[in-house]
């Protein structure tokens, strides 16, 4: 079974930083894209950074130059580094993957959330 498994979370004051990290484990042939969404109370879940099968990076345009995406192929893991936070960046951030399973087959998959709190 694929797991996605998040960290890193927590409260923050404004102007802080933090560290998302989310690691993959199970059975799959290859790892298509990892991207980070959030959603906010009262709000649709949302991407915030993405890694796109074709290479490069993609922002929300409200994180641009405060967050930055990376992976570590080796570790199966994707993390977000989020720096200069807002108390609008307030949200549950959730890992999200795409993995081919072989013969063509792909999988979707979310993982479990982790709230980031910024206070002002």
């Amino acid at each position: 079974q694929v797991q996605l498994v998040e960290s890193g979370g927590g409260l923050v004051q404004a102007g802080g930083s933090l560290r998302l990290s989310c690691a993959a484990s199970g059975r799959f042939f290859s790892i298509n894209t990892m991207d980070w969404y959030r959603q906010a109370p009262g709000k649709e879940r949302e991407l915030v950074a993405g890694l796109p099968s074709g290479g490069g990076t993609s922002y929300a345009d409200s994180v641009k130059g405060r967050f930055a995406i990376s992976r570590d192929y080796a570790k199966n893991a994707v993390y977000l580094q989020m720096n200069s936070l807002k108390p609008e960046d307030t949200a549950v951030y959730y890992c999200h993957a795409v993995f081919g399973l072989g013969r063509g087959t792909k999988y979707d998959k979310w993982g479990q959330g982790t709230q980031v709190t910024v206070s002002s």
